[in-house]
């Protein structure tokens, strides 16, 4: 009689921290975004070899860390940017 083990082959395993979170998300953020926003976002995953989702997480998380630090004054930073953007449009 023969017996069949069952056998698993990991060649390494390299924990790294980053920003990509693990592959089973909790949560979802949905919102639109002007076409030539995304053709810049989809243009910086091309470049770096990501995903569009890594991407605006790895945006999203620096811009929650900078808001943590400095506060509202940093909202009222990027309000007055985007009003700038606006105004020049």
């Amino acid at each position: 009689m023969t017996c069949i083990t069952p056998v698993r082959f990991v060649l390494f395993t390299i924990r790294l921290q980053s920003y990509i979170s693990e592959v089973a998300r909790t949560g979802f953020l949905v919102f639109r975004v002007n076409p030539e926003l995304r053709r810049d976002i989809q243009q910086i995953a091309d470049e770096e070899q990501r995903t569009i989702t890594q991407v605006c997480e790895m945006l999203l998380h620096e811009g929650v860390e900078a808001y943590k630090k400095e506060g509202p004054k940093f909202m009222q930073l990027l309000v007055a940017k985007q009003k700038a953007r606006v105004k020049d449009s």
